[in-house]
């Protein structure tokens, strides 16, 4: 195994999630400070949306590391000269087909060999079995594509974006004369994407947080 530049960001990651652990559940307040509230408040959205999709806390550790992870890892890419983990496709995949095979095996530990049944809709008829299972298979599967592509998608195209717009102030602004005035229009344009970017960040830790809980609640309330 070779230390790559996702490897190491990855790490990075980690260990901010553990300063802001000991920062603000270890060594909290009864009075939240400024970050400890938006921990807090950002805790309390993870806990009432597994509540609303699953039913069950026991989850809220998972989907609230994993939500704060992805966070921490699209926004470390906004930072100049850093890297984005999440903007490779094998990382989001791999985290996906993790998830994947998870809840596969929590219906089975749930379920036993009924968990199958979810793959023939009550009152099919018999004759369509083969295409509906077929179907249903290629659908599970595409759950554990989907996630991962989608966030490495978003993330890339962000960055690209960034990336290009940058890339056109700086020559601006270097050109000299009426073009360096003039320069500051893309530069402000940077400032909006930027600003955008931080959202997009936070929403897509988010869409991954709450697909997550869909396909574990589908594990643990069989349809």
């Amino acid at each position: 195994m070779s230390i790559t530049n996702s490897t190491i960001y990855m790490i990075y990651a980690l260990l901010i999630y553990h300063v802001l652990y000991k920062i603000n559940i270890e060594r909290g307040t009864l009075v939240p400070g400024r970050w400890q509230s938006v921990i807090e408040l950002t805790y309390g959205q993870i806990v009432n949306m597994v509540m609303d999709n699953i039913g069950e806390g026991k989850y809220v550790p998972l989907i609230w590391t994993i939500f704060l992870n992805l966070s921490i890892m699209n926004l470390i890419g906004i930072v100049p000269y850093t890297f984005t983990p999440t903007a490779h496709i094998i990382v989001g995949f791999g985290m996906s087909l993790s998830i994947l095979i998870g809840v596969t095996l929590l219906g089975f530990d749930n379920y036993g060999s009924n968990y199958l049944a979810m793959m023939m809709p009550g009152g099919s008829p018999i004759i369509l079995a083969f295409l509906l299972v077929g179907i249903e298979f290629v659908s599970q599967l595409a759950k554990g594509v989907s996630l991962g592509v989608r966030l490495a998608a978003n993330i890339t195209a962000g960055h690209l974006l960034f990336a290009i717009l940058s890339g056109f102030a700086w020559t601006m602004l270097t050109a000299g004369g009426i073009i360096t005035i003039l320069s500051i229009f893309p530069i402000l344009i940077v400032v909006f994407i930027t600003i955008l970017e931080m959202a997009v960040a936070l929403i897509q830790a988010y869409v991954f947080s709450i697909l997550t809980s869909i396909y574990i609640n589908d594990s643990v309330h069989i349809h």
